[in-house]
């Protein structure tokens, strides 16, 4: 039985703007305002997944939200006869507010769920929980339409267990596989599977940024590996360093990635960086941990250049690849580094490739960011959506879907035009019939 691991892109929604809604995301706050090209980041995703197929690595893509999030606009007593006066009331009351129930956020799915593979747990079954995102408000609102969209995807319950989110309370604040990574020699071994969280929710004056939140607690891995039935003895838990956090490292894969028996890290990514890769290389016989230090790199240019943010894959040669935005090419710093790592024999990163994502960029989501990681076998592959699965046609059908649907320009003030809430519904209602999944979005129910 062979098995792979698959990335599933997120397709990035027609309503993909700058309105710097993500406190503690350097990138978020820096390009708020700015004019958005909601069809160039399509595109630009849609191209990286390509990319990454025609090299041979397994592909998928999951189906953005609807939004503005008309339910949430009712719920908050914007009344109106029509969609189009609750949009204008909100935006006059608040034009944050209507930004927070538009944002495209879900584009970064690598925060949609946290997934365990059948290997790693007790009853032999992959298990998926959508993440809560209580930290912020525009995704907190994310979680339900996810989840649907999740099991539309992973369908066959013979193989695939959805959990619903945990509780939305902060104490229980999840951000998804963004905290989670899996180690393991080959894709259908057992794995080691990794959390990293930013604060303990139950234990007072315990070590927590100053500046930024801490998006996920200890106690939120904790529950997601119960509910997974994962074996303690191969779960870790590990603390992100506060100190990175309060300097824009809002998650654990801003500063660091981990593919197999390898993990890519900042010397400052966690708060006892020795402590835990002891804990890691316990559990293996060989493990490469390659750290890259403060004076290689420093943390200002590892997030300004999201060289963490990258996605770590397997090359059939038994080497890695590491898939890297642009921007860690126009640092001279990083790339300078990576022109080194790759000379270092004794490592398994033997390539560098370069991808442009930079509309992605710009809101504070690179490559890794863009994508949730999936191990499967075969037979469990085939309980798959296979429309939700990447070929030659479908991308060629989806850049005419984003070409014919997407805006090529949009200010935070065009999120008030009512026409933009119409363009999506149409857009997403094409999009279901193209990837077979049925209805998913309120306006279908």
């Amino acid at each position: 039985m062979n098995w792979y691991e698959y990335n599933f892109d997120g397709l990035i929604g027609p309503t993909h703007n700058y309105s710097g809604l993500s406190l503690g995301n350097v990138a978020s706050m820096t390009n708020k305002k700015q004019v958005a090209n909601p069809q160039q980041a399509c595109l630009q995703g849609l191209k990286k997944m390509k990319d990454l197929h025609d090299l041979g690595f397994k592909q998928g893509l999951l189906a953005p939200h609807c939004r503005p999030h008309l339910g949430l606009l009712k719920q908050l007593g914007f009344s109106g006869s029509n969609y189009a006066e609750r949009i204008r009331k909100a935006y006059e009351y608040s034009p944050g507010l209507l930004a927070s129930l538009s944002s495209a956020s879900a584009m970064w799915t690598a925060n949609a769920a946290t997934i365990s593979p059948s290997p790693d747990t007790r009853d032999g079954k992959i298990h998926i929980t959508p993440a809560n995102l209580v930290n912020k408000f525009h995704r907190f609102i994310e979680p339900e339409v996810t989840s649907r969209i999740l099991k539309k995807t992973f369908k066959d319950d013979q193989y695939f267990t959805h959990h619903s989110p945990l509780p939305s309370h902060e104490n229980f604040g999840d951000e998804g596989a963004a905290n989670h990574t899996r180690f393991c020699n080959q894709y259908g071994e057992a794995g080691v599977e990794f959390f990293v969280y930013g604060r303990f929710a139950e234990i007072e004056n315990s070590p927590a940024p100053k500046k930024f939140p801490a998006r996920q607690t200890k106690e939120a891995s904790e529950a997601v590996a119960r509910l997974h039935q994962l074996y303690p003895e191969k779960t870790i838990y590990a603390q992100q360093n506060p100190a990175v956090i309060d300097q824009g490292v809002f998650h654990n894969d801003v500063i660091a990635v981990g593919n197999r028996n390898c993990l890519f890290y900042h010397e400052q990514a966690f708060l006892n960086s020795e402590l835990t890769c002891e804990s890691i290389a316990q559990l293996f016989n060989e493990f490469h941990f390659i750290k890259v230090s403060t004076s290689a790199v420093s943390v200002s240019d590892a997030v300004t250049s999201y060289l963490f943010n990258s996605q770590l894959l397997s090359l059939p040669n038994g080497k890695m690849a590491l898939v890297v935005p642009e921007e860690s090419r126009q640092n001279q710093a990083v790339w300078s580094y990576l022109s080194q790592l790759t000379q270092d024999h004794s490592q398994p990163i033997s390539e560098v490739l370069v991808k442009d994502v930079k509309q992605s960029m710009k809101n504070g989501g690179g490559p890794a960011c863009l994508r949730l990681r999936v191990v499967l076998n075969e037979s469990e592959a085939r309980g798959v959506n296979p429309k939700t699965i990447l070929t030659d046609s479908l991308y060629t059908s989806l850049v005419s879907w984003a070409k014919k649907h997407y805006r090529e320009e949009l200010s935070e003030q065009e999120l008030a035009d009512p026409l933009l809430y119409q363009e999506c519904e149409t857009a997403l209602d094409e999009l279901t019939q193209i990837l077979d999944l049925g209805s998913i979005y309120d306006f279908q129910l």
